[in-house]
């Protein structure tokens, strides 16, 4: 069960507040408790502006934070007031997550409470802007005198009508300090609020005191910096519908459209991309471009006409024409152009559930999903992508999906560094690695990316998510933080690498030396803004600038990952309950495992063509692409687990009664009435009808009674979108209606279309005839010869007697 922990809401004590000034108990003001998401809420935090984002040598030295306080609640809230806190730098990884849920007490560091107004109506809100200095000695301020990464907060109290003054929420978030700008000391209020409601604020200057000399970042051990920049987007094809080379492809909504244009989201990821390409290509030397294969098969379908169905359940319904084409076009050149001068890798298809593909081990579905990306990759985007690299987008692995991975030959994957336990654990004076061989799966190595980095920027965007690797005590409530927020947590876990301390202080352990590095993996459909995206990787540019980082080429991450093939000691594989869940569903799985057999049996079947257009495995490839992306866990970790879990058990039934529609177009059509035979060995003429665009191999299977003999014509080809006379040859020794059953099967004995029932009647007499046509025969002989007999002798017959001649 997943344990979420709330960052908004009311406080415990605000509700025992409101009981104790009943009975006439006075709560002291401000005070401050640990908000909760029991009892009723009042005022919610969100923070819209940090400045500096990243201190440096050259930023101001004071912090500047901008936010709104709304009242949510269901009463007036009186003498609203802010403060910033600060908690200790943090020092292990762990931390970057945890401490964003750490009781307030946590953030001992506290400045002022200032007063944001005095009275908040239900459903206003209130602008503020709070400051406090890096450094002071006459007045508080955040205490930042070394460089790293700083949990802040910012605390809201208020007294709610009929209660005390109480915490009523809070919002946190990380300040990477890169490096102590000079300063001066300073003093005097440093808020201001401004409130829709009527709300006022105002700002007393500043005095100058002691001036604070710059504090550099250590740069003796710069962390040599890889990153992924993932490309891939929710599987948006309709499903179930087959392959076609006239018929425009099918999207299940336009949203490609809006993202790839001016402004969306995929537009943004390679804009940032791009700008980094021309502006610091030392960012860009250490980054891969991590591309979905079916998001570039959608693309590049987008490029012609296309449309979109009114209905994504009824996917060959109502369509209307798609918007994106000049957007698709645009976006494939420029990612092309991209791909031509950074390194490329290929991602599994669709961010198909490896362990759910792992578990079904068909090959019909290992191939599209495993083999043939890099192929599609490289196909589209004319280039050479990056080979024996593996990413599955859950960032974790079971040994049975390690195995499939591995199985055409030595792979690295790319797992979290939480996904594997480190065989030298336990060993003392040894740093934690970042590739390892895996026990147990021949061939597979692990590049491991930072996971705390990766479960930070996961949270970024529009649709933020936890990863499946972050534990239950890290995980808690996105939705409840502001993009602001969201955005400055993952900068701040981009920076701890490169200003990590020499010894962690949880374990005690030496931190890796000089020569160190880091790999750094967004979700693979990831929604950041194009803002937030520049903000990214503008952040391992001033990380490269200041000197504590270097870019590393991500080819040569993974070529050491390799080379841990010859390690001696081995990492098993850990794979957490929570990726279960987040897997794909047993619906989905039952589904997936039934419908490929037929698929094969239908191919097998079909006539190949070299003449046709479209061929088999052309026609039926998008069916065994749809059941991958029913099989994909992208969405299945955000804020609509439920939808996305919706969306996949429809795709596959699609699949199904895609298939199922296959296997009905092609089957015998019924006479209709009594079908008359004009002698017992006349044939029977039957329509087979064949309503797929791909010719196919029939049989034809007779359930006939023993009183008739049907004699087996064999394979019989059908023509595409045609039908064809099958004649039959049979033999039938009875005059009576008989009951015949028609049915087509492929080679294999797969049964096709509907069987159909036939009422056969002959016009020949059968084995009654043939008795008295002898018994007739042999009176007429016995007749004969006693004539012959009677005038042999000479004598009379006495048949002539009464006719002789007078």
């Amino acid at each position: 069960m997943t344990v979420v922990v709330s960052r908004a809401g009311a406080a415990v004590l605000a509700v025992l507040a409101l009981v104790l000034t009943t009975i006439g108990v006075a709560i002291p003001a401000p005070v401050s408790a640990q908000p909760t998401s029991e009892g009723p809420e009042f005022l919610e935090l969100a923070i819209d502006e940090i400045t500096p984002s990243v201190v440096s040598l050259t930023s101001e030295s004071v912090v500047t934070v901008k936010g709104t306080v709304t009242n949510v609640g269901d009463r007036d809230v009186e003498d609203v007031w802010v403060r910033l806190q600060r908690a200790p730098v943090i020092s292990d990884p762990a931390a970057l997550r945890t401490s964003l849920s750490l009781d307030q007490s946590g953030f001992d560091t506290v400045g002022e409470f200032e007063e944001v107004t005095d009275r908040l109506g239900q459903g206003d809100r209130v602008d503020f802007t709070i400051e406090l200095p890096l450094r002071s000695e006459a007045e508080p301020s955040l205490g930042i005198d070394t460089p790293g990464v700083y949990p802040l907060l910012v605390n809201v109290n208020g007294s709610p009508e009929y209660g005390g003054q109480a915490r009523l929420d809070d919002a946190r978030f990380l300040l990477p300090v890169l490096g102590i700008p000079a300063g001066q000391d300073t003093s005097g209020p440093r808020t201001s609020a401004a409130a829709e409601s009527g709300g006022t604020g105002s700002t007393t200057p500043r005095s100058a005191a002691d001036t604070f000399p710059a504090v550099p970042p250590d740069v003796s051990r710069p962390v040599a910096v890889s990153m992924l920049w993932p490309l891939a987007d929710k599987p948006r094809l309709a499903s179930g519908v087959p392959g076609s080379v006239t018929e425009p492809v099918r999207l299940v909504d336009d949203v490609l459209a809006t993202s790839l244009a001016d402004g969306g989201r995929l537009d943004g990821l390679l804009r940032a991309a791009e700008q980094a390409l021309e502006t610091d290509p030392r960012v860009t030397e250490g980054m891969c471009l991590a591309v979905d294969p079916d998001l570039l098969v959608t693309v590049t379908n987008m490029t012609r006409d296309y449309l979109v169905v009114d209905d994504p359940a009824d996917p060959m319904g109502d369509a209307q024409p798609g918007s994106g084409t000049d957007a698709a076009i645009a976006w494939l050149g420029r990612i092309r152009n991209l791909a031509a001068s950074m390194c490329t890798v290929a991602v599994p298809f669709a961010q198909v559930d490896l362990t759910a593909l792992a578990e079904l081990d068909d090959p019909s579905l290992n191939v599209p999903a495993l083999e043939s990306p890099r192929t599609i990759i490289d196909t589209i985007l004319r280039t050479t992508s990056l080979p024996d690299v593996v990413w599955p987008d859950s960032g974790v692995l079971t040994e049975k999906a390690g195995l499939l991975a591995a199985a055409n030959g030595p792979v690295t994957a790319l797992l979290a560094d939480t996904a594997v336990e480190d065989g030298r654990a336990g060993m003392s004076g040894l740093p934690p690695r970042n590739a390892v061989r895996v026990s147990g799966v021949d061939g597979l190595t692990a590049g491991l990316f930072d996971a705390s980095a990766a479960a930070a920027l996961a949270g970024m965007g529009y649709e933020p998510s936890t990863p499946s690797f972050v534990t239950k005590s890290a995980r808690y409530e996105l939705g409840n933080d502001s993009a602001t927020a969201r955005l400055q947590d993952a900068l701040g876990a981009l920076a701890w690498p490169a200003l990590t301390p020499s010894v962690s202080e949880a374990t005690g352990l030496p931190l890796p030396p000089a020569g160190r590095s880091v790999l750094f993996a967004p979700p693979q459909v990831w929604t950041p803004s194009p803002e937030e995206a520049s903000a990214t990787l503008s952040m391992v540019s001033s990380l490269v600038r200041s000197g504590t980082a270097t870019a590393r080429p991500f080819a040569e991450f993974v070529a050491a990952a390799a080379a841990t093939a010859d390690d001696p000691i081995a990492s098993a594989l850990s794979y957490p309950e929570q990726a279960i869940t987040d897997g794909a569903s047993a619906e989905v799985l039952t589904i997936a495992a039934e419908q490929p057999p037929r698929l094969d049996a239908l191919q097998a079947a079909m006539v190949e063509d070299l003449q046709a257009q479209l061929t088999p495995q052309e026609f039926l490839a998008p069916l065994r692409e749809d059941l991958l992306r029913a099989m994909s866990s992208a969405g299945r970790r955000g804020q609509d687990p439920e939808g996305a879990a919706d969306a996949a058990d429809l795709r596959a039934v699609e699949v199904e009664e895609a298939v199922d529609g296959m296997f009905a177009g092609v089957t015998v059509l019924s006479p209709g009435g009594v079908y008359t035979l004009t002698s017992e060995q006349s044939p029977l003429l039957l329509v087979a009808r064949n309503d797929l665009p791909v010719g196919i191999t029939v049989r034809l299977n007779v359930d006939a009674p023993a009183a008739m003999e049907i004699t087996d014509i064999g394979p019989t080809q059908l023509p595409p979108r045609g039908s064809r006379t099958l004649t039959v040859p049979a033999q039938i020794s009875d005059s009576r209606k008989l009951s015949l059953e028609f049915s087509l099967t492929t080679d294999s004995g797969l049964s096709l279309g509907s069987p159909t029932n036939v009422t056969v009647r002959s016009n020949a007499y059968g084995r009654i005839l043939a008795i008295v046509t002898g018994c007739a025969g042999a009176l007429l002989l016995f007749l004969a010869g006693r004539r012959l007999l009677h005038r042999f002798r000479g004598e009379p017959d006495p048949a002539d007697e009464g006719y002789e001649r007078e």
